[in-house]
């Protein structure tokens, strides 16, 4: 059986760093504010001139550094981000010339916070059916760039950066002892639009927009559906929460990290948390997440890692992926 292992991580954030108290100054908050809503204490700003291409860039050389591979070996890229730099092309594409890959493809994949698990399962899928051999999926986002810095309820929640996973086709055995993407599963409801949405688009308003979000409605479907999708993918995986070693979730809200770990059971100290460092990234948490973990020596070889995510749509999902 064909599985989608993982050769290697890396991440980048920019060099500007926001403060809870430096927000405190522009509007109506505190960081005894934000940290008891949010669990959040600084994030990173990209610089003017600094684009979505160029974090997803840094983040996918890092990542191929950890693999130890060429970008003459990658065939697929698949960037998630809802902030790309053009409405088209693909922001995957400039980074492809960017990395002077000349071969395969690329593309984007459009699922906001849930982004990165939705590009994971779509390269998982491209390398199962033999589209691709090498893939490096990508999240990167410059928020920055959405948010009203005026609305206090949502430019604490947000920042930039970027993170990227290197995956090449293996031959498993069919077990969840394998390494690899061991499992998947999407959702969508497109009728919870309003919940968290941009008011802009080419079509609508002919403007980017604004990030706009009704949160106590988004942290109780965060709740629920989060819970939901990972018990489905662990019975799709044939595994239970007392298999997995790591649960890396999407970085929006402590708050909500915690009670989803609360109602699975899971212990706090078997969670990755990295959203006081860096915020809500979107597409780009887990991955970045996942590149602190890697690096400071807690996830290792043979460990299961879950990665699950809620985001605008609303979209929701989750993987299995043995390191």
């Amino acid at each position: 059986m064909i599985r989608s292992v993982a050769l290697g991580c890396g991440s980048y954030l920019p060099d500007r760093v926001v403060t809870n108290d430096e927000l405190a100054t522009r509007v109506d908050t505190s960081d005894e504010w934000i940290v008891k809503r949010s669990g959040i204490r600084e994030r990173h700003v990209a610089a003017d001139g600094e684009l979505t291409s160029d974090l997803a860039t840094a983040a996918a050389r890092s990542a191929l550094t950890a693999a130890g591979i060429g970008v003459d070996e990658v065939d697929l890229i698949v960037l998630a981000t809802s902030t790309p730099d053009e409405t088209f092309p693909a922001t995957a594409t400039t980074v492809q010339r960017k990395l002077g890959m000349t071969r395969g493809a690329a593309f984007d994949v459009q699922a906001v916070c849930s982004g990165f698990v939705y590009a994971l399962s779509v390269a998982d899928s491209m390398i199962k059916n033999g589209l691709a051999n090498t893939a490096l999926v990508i999240g990167a986002e410059t928020f920055s760039r959405l948010v009203d810095w005026s609305d206090r309820t949502t430019c604490v929640l947000f920042g930039d950066g970027a993170g990227a996973i290197v995956l090449r086709a293996e031959t498993g055995q069919g077990t969840a002892a394998d390494r690899g993407i061991l499992a998947s599963t999407l959702h969508s409801d497109g009728r919870l639009h309003d919940l968290l949405f941009v008011d802009g688009g080419p079509s609508s308003t002919g403007t980017t927009g604004h990030l706009r979000m009704v949160g106590k409605e988004v942290y109780r479907h965060a709740v629920t559906k989060l819970s939901d999708v990972v018990a489905e993918v662990l019975d799709i995986g044939g595994l239970t929460a007392a298999d997995i070693d790591w649960v890396v979730p999407h970085q929006a809200n402590a708050r909500i990290i915690d009670s989803v770990a609360g109602k699975l059971s899971i212990e706090r100290d078997r969670v990755i948390v990295t959203v006081d460092r860096h915020a809500n990234t979107s597409a780009a948490s887990i991955p970045l997440a996942l590149a602190a973990a890697v690096g400071d020596g807690r996830v290792r070889r043979g460990d299961l890692l879950l990665f699950e995510a809620l985001g605008g749509g609303l979209t929701w999902g989750a993987n299995l992926i043995r390191w």
